[in-house]
């Protein structure tokens, strides 16, 4: 029972230390705004700047993993929180463009803390809670929400050079509260004698590649809409930054919260079944979001008929929705596999998918903009992730179907 309370209490700091890692890594998704029109930045740039922390949260997460196999979790991910507190404060005093730059590098270190958490928190619990366990510290993605709901309060109440200085303050605290409440458990660690090239042996596996993939999609697309939202509600459809940032929510808070259900889920049915209906839902989604507003003009019998497509804010908002929960979803399950596979090397393993999905994060944001001042078109942000979708959908067809033969032909083979 007391290991039982330790599990709970360590999957609680956890979280909450997660959540407001995640809540900091998003803020250029808010407060990009306000400097984007002080800079007067195009949307390339803007893609930029509010992709910088991924970029670095991405390539830490290898690291960062490898150091929690071997290290525990629990001291790395409070130096890591640590670590960010001064970037976040320095960036109230940036005054060009590539101050913010180098400022969101350092920032980004917070975005690995996803790698550190995944393998920590599950090895605190048995295979069969796994799943829901990392799905509940995977929970801690909705601090994207959180920074939609906070950053424009403040930016109203004292400007955007405020957020950052409350940003660093809350790490700090954050970062104390996660050390009191958390707990070491050394038969948790690698040992020693287990060199790192073993370790990376699981790069071999093309199945580790393909996780990346599908992880790149519901993960990498979660981070970069998350990003772009708040920014599309405002140009698209002539929000304020506040009113934007509440719709964008919509999409952030059940892309976070609910990943406790996914990993349920993913418990349940098992991650197979799970990700290929979120990869369909997905899809249907983002057809649907890819059509630009719309007007033609038809020649008829009576005249000439024009008529307008488009998406008004509620239908745009309820997809978006809905597309949020299947990647709240399909993050847990794509962990799941994860867990079941590779369950001594997590950590590692982990940190590959975790890259591979923030790179996805960091890429897309950029994509977006350069699409929308390539074509001019805002709804083309959609139109590159059906793309990405139908890819996973074919990978995942043709993949499991090989396989699922194999074990058949393995089957017959010992009979």
């Amino acid at each position: 029972m007391a290991m039982q309370n330790k599990a709970n209490s360590v999957l609680a700091s956890s979280t909450l230390a997660f959540t407001v890692c995640f809540t900091i890594w998003m803020m250029f998704g808010v407060i990009g705004i306000p400097i984007k029109k002080i800079l007067d930045l195009n949307e390339t740039q803007f893609g930029l700047l509010t992709a910088m922390p991924v970029l670095t949260g991405s390539l830490v997460r290898v690291p960062l993993g490898i150091w929690t196999d071997r290290m525990g979790g629990r001291i790395v991910l409070f130096c890591l929180m640590l670590s960010t507190v001064m970037p976040i404060f320095l960036i109230s005093y940036a005054t060009t463009y590539w101050h913010f730059l180098v400022l969101g590098l350092f920032v980004g270190v917070a975005g690995g803390s996803f790698s550190v958490g995944t393998p920590y928190v599950a090895r605190w619990f048995k295979k069969e809670r796994q799943g829901l366990a990392m799905g509940i510290f995977g929970a801690g993605n909705s601090g994207a929400a959180v920074n939609k709901f906070i950053a424009p309060v403040i930016i109203a109440a004292a400007g955007w050079t405020m957020v950052p200085k409350i940003y660093a303050l809350m790490m700090l605290v954050a970062a104390l509260i996660f050390w009191a409440f958390s707990a070491t458990d050394p038969s948790h660690q690698v040992a020693r004698s287990v060199s790192l090239s073993e370790q990376f042996k699981m790069l071999k596996d093309p199945k580790v590649w393909r996780y990346c993939q599908y992880y790149s999609v519901v993960f990498g697309g979660y981070v970069g809409l998350s990003l772009w939202m708040v920014k599309y509600f405002v140009t698209e459809y002539e929000f304020d930054i506040r009113h934007a940032a509440l719709l964008a929510a919509c999409f952030s808070l059940p892309g976070g919260v609910l990943r406790a259900f996914g990993g349920w889920l993913a418990d349940k049915y098992g991650a197979y079944k799970v990700t290929w209906w979120v990869m369909w839902v997905c899809w249907v989604a983002f057809f649907l979001l890819s059509y630009p507003q719309t007007a033609f003009t038809v020649k008829t019998v009576t005249g000439m008929q024009t008529f307008h497509i488009a998406l008004n804010p509620l239908m745009f908002t309820s997809i978006l929705f809905v597309v949020g929960i299947a990647m709240a979803v399909g993050k847990a399950s794509v962990f799941k596999f994860i867990s079941n596979e590779y369950s001594d090397n997590i950590g590692a393993v982990s940190g590959v998918v975790g890259l591979a999905g923030g790179l996805g994060g960091f890429i897309l944001p950029i994509m977006f903009g350069a699409m929308v001042d390539l074509t001019g078109v805002r709804s083309s942000c959609f139109m590159l992730l059906y793309g990405t979708v139908c890819i996973s959908l074919v990978w995942m067809h043709f993949q499991f179907r090989r396989e699922i033969l194999q074990s058949a032909q393995t089957a017959l083979a010992a009979t």
